[in-house]
């Protein structure tokens, strides 16, 4: 029996997280025009980061010409962190920091999400039972 999964929250980083981004573009851009191409290829980068998070696992998409998509187990989350750096809290943003054990997503950020904290407690949620689901359990070693 496959369970379906549950969607928890998709969507794409805040245009906001590229600020600082945009604005080194705007001296290339008055002197060489080359800080628009910049600028359109990091605004299309962020735009075509997709990020869908369900109740067993979270799979970003990311790529302009050509795609990757990389999933993380949520049975594989070891800690959360929460951020709200001054700029991203100003626009009501945060970034959620997921430490994991898996060897190709270390450290897995969702990056400039609205209503992070609501996000962070229902993916922290998921993540217990999903280790309860799967009998994982975990063993620190000092």
């Amino acid at each position: 029996m496959i369970k379906e999964e549950k969607t928890i929250w998709e969507g794409t980083p805040s245009q906001w997280t590229n600020f600082m981004f945009y604005l080194f573009c705007v001296p290339l851009l008055l002197a060489f025009g080359f800080g628009l191409l910049l600028a359109v290829w990091k605004y299309l980068d962020t735009l075509y980061n997709k990020v869908h998070v369900t109740d067993q696992r979270i799979i970003e998409q990311r790529g302009i010409l050509s795609k990757v998509t990389n999933e993380l187990e949520l049975y594989r989350v070891k800690d959360i962190k929460y951020e709200q750096p001054l700029f991203l809290r100003i626009f009501g943003l945060s970034n959620i920091v997921l430490i994991t054990t898996d060897h190709t997503n270390p450290k897995f950020i969702l990056k400039g999400i609205k209503e992070g904290n609501n996000i962070k407690e229902t993916v922290r949620l998921a993540i217990d039972i999903r280790r309860d689901l799967k009998g994982v359990r975990e063993l620190d070693f000092n």
